[in-house]
């Protein structure tokens, strides 16, 4: 997804007013006023300075691979003007570096857990330490938070996937259909449809009553939550101590088949009214780490602990640096426990073969005014999507598609990383792992920005589709559905890998960007232009 508009914050999937965010780090690397404490950069030179961490980490990820390149990193001092291309060349080394699959992404999240800190009263800890004393903590005394739980009330009934798409909702037949359109017209990987044709053929699958899914983010619009416990599904729901999203979620939550298990600040009887409920419910990810570990610790597995935390700039990170906090310990802790990312397609990935031959395709039978365009611009715009193949070790070939938009800045690209990290080095070492690139949504954060609103109405002229979030909401669950149920599914340790770049092109809704003729960054501004005009009238 596109970032949210550059003057509000979202923390765990929520949009608040900068003003309302005095923890807020900015994000130019420059000191805001300092985080009173939690999950934090380290102090580089005297100050927790964003960029240096950023450039410190890819030169941490790439060294073993490549010292020159690693060297060139931290020499770069316009980290923001210039990491667009070392996000690509570190995708591109992952591919043909040589090493062992997955060591680069081994190597940079050994350096995020070495590098960053939880500073808790006038002390900054080392994560493990920090997660380590949260565990003692809670062992040894009252806990910090208690659990409610909250019950829906409509009987489990026979289900179908049903997708709200354009006003209509899809079932049956009108969804295979529209499946085939998206293929057809490049906005999904053939593997995307035939995990949603999976769960359509297996209605059973939709039972997930024996599920547990952790969702750190609850009230995220992109986030899963309601169509799990639609499905039935126990969700362990974690978001911002904030009545307005617990309220929410409680009446969602009330109105379905599923049941949602919340950490509360006190003990709440059986009988507290969903109004209390809604009072003591919620716990800050960044602040409170360790106890929400100590917490989540002591829930029923197996269960899969979902990422969908988003926050504005440096909190982004901050928040997926604290995510990935809790999942080494709670992986070390116990071996029932799976993962689940969404991952953006405003990213760099290698994507298969039959991608860069079908962009080609695409870029080879544009107009004749798209062509005069581009000689037009000198170049500039509309260029090819793709300019080289790589091969990976067992001989294919594959192409490297460069969707990283400047404006999502530094930060959101190294929050992103982590993630995507995180699920190459788990499903190398066997554990599940769901990963699925989600398509480009117009979710509220987006429209509140002129320019981003502007971009994303202009961009189907483009061959790209930007989706409502009812529609990537149920998608994106249902993906999540095909992995944990289908043992055939990439996400299962038992299927081997080819290589761990076929996790991020496996179930992948991109929109268009990896087989579209012309590489994003050079419709970008025709987008924003053509989607101004198009709100304008």
């Amino acid at each position: 997804m596109l970032p949210p508009d550059p003057g509000r914050a979202v923390h765990h999937g929520r949009v608040d007013d900068l003003q309302s965010t005095p923890d807020l780090i900015r994000d130019d690397g420059e000191n805001g006023s300092e985080p009173a404490g939690g999950v934090l950069f380290p102090i580089v030179d005297g100050r927790r300075s964003t960029m240096a961490t950023g450039r410190a980490v890819i030169a941490d990820a790439v060294r073993a691979a490549d010292p020159e390149f690693a060297a060139q990193v931290l020499a770069d001092r316009d980290w923001r003007g210039h990491y667009l291309d070392p996000y690509r060349r570190l995708t591109r080394l992952a591919v043909t570096g040589g090493r062992p699959a997955g060591s680069i992404s081994a190597d940079g999240l050994a350096s995020v857990h070495r590098r960053f800190v939880f500073r808790t009263g006038d002390r900054d800890l080392p994560l493990a330490e920090a997660m380590a004393a949260g565990l003692e903590a809670g062992a040894g005394r009252a806990p910090a938070l208690h659990s409610a739980v909250v019950t829906g009330g409509l009987p489990m009934t026979d289900q179908q996937l049903s997708v709200p798409y354009q006003g209509a909702v899809l079932t049956g037949a009108d969804l295979d259909r529209r499946l085939d359109g998206w293929v057809a017209a490049g906005t999904t990987e053939e593997s995307f449809a035939a995990a949603v044709r999976a769960v359509v053929a297996n209605p059973q699958w939709l039972d997930l009553r024996d599920l547990t899914v952790v969702v750190l983010g609850a009230g995220a619009q992109m986030g899963p939550l309601e169509p799990l416990v639609r499905w039935g599904a126990h969700v362990v729901a974690v978001d911002l101590p904030r009545y307005d999203i617990w309220r929410r979620l409680i009446e969602l939550v009330r109105g379905s088949r599923g049941r949602m298990t919340v950490p509360v600040n006190r003990w709440l009887p059986s009988s507290a009214p969903d109004d209390e409920i809604a009072a003591a419910a919620g716990a800050d990810l960044l602040t409170r780490t360790p106890e929400l570990l100590a917490w989540l610790s002591t829930v029923d597995g197996p269960f899969t602990l979902g990422n969908y935390a988003y926050a504005e700039g440096a909190a982004h990170v901050r928040a997926t640096v604290a995510v990935d906090a809790l999942t080494v310990a709670l992986t070390r802790l116990r071996d029932d426990v799976s993962l689940a990312f969404l991952a953006t397609p405003t990213d760099v990935f290698a994507v298969p073969q039959d991608a860069v031959d079908d962009a080609e395709r695409r870029y080879h039978e544009r107009t004749l005014l798209r062509r005069m365009g581009r000689l037009g611009s000198g170049g500039r715009l509309l260029r090819r999507n793709y300019t080289e193949l790589l091969t990976l070790p067992d001989g294919r070939q594959v192409g490297l598609n460069d969707s990283l938009v400047p404006q999502q800045g530094p930060n959101y690209a190294l929050a992103k990383r982590i993630q995507r990290w995180r699920a190459v080095h788990e499903r190398v070492n066997g554990r599940l792992v769901s990963l699925n690139v989600a398509p480009a949504t117009r979710t509220r954060s987006v429209l509140r920005t002129r320019t981003l609103a502007a971009a994303y109405a202009g961009a189907h002229r483009f061959g790209i589709e930007m989706f409502e979030p009812a529609t990537s909401n149920v998608l994106m669950a249902a993906l999540l559905v095909h992995d944990l149920r289908n043992p055939a599914a990439l996400a299962n340790p038992a299927t081997p890998l080819g290589h761990p770049v076929e996790l991020f092109w496996q179930g992948a809704n991109h929109g268009g960007l990896w087989r579209n003729a012309y590489a994003p960054r050079s419709v970008l501004g025709l987008a924003v232009v053509l989607g101004m005009v198009r709100r304008d009238t």
